[in-house]
């Protein structure tokens, strides 16, 4: 099974297989590059987010994983971090379990009839806070995959390939006698 894709630097510089100069001309003309001299914020983020934006782009544009295609995905990704920390800031205030009453059915002596009546409290779970969690647990999947598509989280860096230069090997002292 073929693994993915790589680019054809890449290729070149780790050196395992060997392409012909035809070979890699073809490879690097059917190769599809993104042009990212207009990363800019979308107009829909507010100025907090539009600057966190061209700080995230500046870092992702000096290791070439943005292009302008993308200017929307880390808007979102920005948007779900966002709503990450607005909803758990949220949770911080609400107590996990309130205290309900607990009603028992009596009868009441002087009208005969059966009446309910408060005889303690139990403890539950909030159901304001439960909501907030669902919330807060879905920003979250959408920010860790956001991150992982830029490559912001550990795992998604081991999984880029950045080509580097092979050293060069050195030259046999004795290949001036071959001849």
């Amino acid at each position: 099974m073929a693994g993915t894709r790589q680019p054809t630097d890449l290729v070149v510089l780790k050196g395992k297989k060997h392409l012909t100069k035809a070979e890699i001309e073809a490879r690097k003309n059917a190769e599809v590059t993104a042009p990212n001299d207009k990363v800019k914020p979308p107009a829909y983020l507010s100025p907090e987010l539009k600057k966190k934006f061209r700080k995230l782009a500046k870092e992702l544009l000096e290791i070439k994983l943005i292009a302008n295609v993308d200017c929307d995905a880390l808007a979102r990704f920005l948007i779900a971090q966002d709503k990450y920390l607005e909803v758990t800031k949220k949770l911080k205030e609400i107590p996990l379990t309130v205290m309900i009453p607990v009603y028992t059915e009596q009868e009441n002596p002087e009208t005969g009839k059966k009446e309910q009546v408060v005889t303690g409290e139990r403890e539950v779970v909030n159901g304001e806070h439960e909501r907030l969690l669902i919330i807060q647990d879905r920003c979250w999947k959408q920010c860790r995959q956001g991150a992982s598509d830029f490559g912001l989280t550990v795992s998604s860096r081991c999984r880029l390939v950045v080509p580097k230069a092979q050293p060069q090997k050195p030259e046999n002292k004795y290949a001036k006698y071959a001849d």
